[in-house]
């Protein structure tokens, strides 16, 4: 039982309110503000894309270069139905796709295993640190050339190219979220006679989680990035390839709606990342729990 004057954001509550009328309070308007949240994020798109469109009917913008929504959509109805002049629409989205999953997962495996072994051993984080920034300080891109060139134009050197942009990205935050894992718990497990892998499975790995995540939501995108590139420097199918042709076509509405399929696409793998990370980290306070 609340005995005293409380008031959060705009609610406030009287001396005597129950902790559940607090709590339904508190959910009113979290699920209030949820909803403010997404009208304004659908309004802000369709007035976004009807300004775009009107822009283009009254020819503000040339049409030539920046297409039209109904000209993308247009596009990517007749890509669905009829194909694209390099195959299905599918079958490309399936290469990029594939390309950008091999690479996001080995590139994450890889990160997170050589972030946390560093990270737990100084000595050897002293010896390979200048290699790891040496290589790290390499433009991504100017390597796709490199890669197709000793691994040819299929999936490997996509893969590979992936790789390399996810590897650094997850790297560098579970080697820092293991540096900043709380030396209090780890004296304390010390004590309590905790093994080196105990200590790491059951102290460390947890605490670094917040930072492995924080990389994977970002790390996907440059998955993406990675396998249009290249495609775009050397395929022969894959969205990368679609955008190349489309380019050297003039094919404004080509172009955007091959962007606009990928970024679908990375907003699902987006959602499809947080849903697995609520589910692993549950043992973390709720960030949304304000009621403003």
């Amino acid at each position: 039982m609340a005995n005293v004057t409380m008031e959060t954001g705009s609610v406030v509550f009287r001396a005597g309110t129950s902790d559940a009328e607090i709590e339904a309070a508190a959910l009113k308007s979290i699920k209030h503000r949820k909803q403010t949240v997404l009208f304004w994020q659908i309004a802000i798109l369709i007035g976004s894309l009807g300004l775009w469109e009107l822009s283009s009917d009254m020819l503000w913008i040339d049409p030539f270069f920046y297409a039209s929504p109904s000209a993308v959509v247009e596009r990517l109805y007749d890509w669905a139905i009829n194909g694209t002049s390099e195959g299905s629409l599918w079958y490309n989205l399936w290469v990029t796709m594939e390309e950008a999953l091999i690479g996001f997962f080995t590139g994450s495996i890889a990160g997170v295993v050589v972030g946390i072994t560093l990270g737990r051993n100084k000595f050897l984080s002293d010896i390979f640190s200048v290699y790891i920034k040496a290589i790290n300080s390499i433009p991504r891109v100017v390597l796709a050339p490199i890669f197709i060139m000793i691994m040819g134009l299929g999936l490997p050197s996509k893969v590979a190219l992936a790789f390399i942009m996810v590897f650094f990205v997850v790297f560098a935050n579970a080697f820092q979220g293991v540096r900043e894992a709380d030396r209090n718990m780890i004296a304390n497990a010390r004590i309590l006679g905790a093994s080196d892998w105990q200590v790491t499975r059951t102290v460390i790995v947890p605490s670094a989680m917040s930072w492995i995540f924080a990389s994977l939501h970002v790390s996907f995108g440059f998955a993406i990035i990675g396998a249009i590139v290249g495609e775009f420097v050397g395929a022969r199918f894959g969205i990368g390839q679609l955008i190349s042709i489309a380019k050297g076509t003039f094919d404004a509405a080509g172009m955007f709606a091959a962007i606009i399929l990928v970024m679908i696409f990375t907003l699902i793998a987006e959602t499809i990342m947080t849903l697995i990370e609520n589910r692993l980290a549950k043992w973390r306070p709720q960030q949304h729990l304000d009621v403003q």
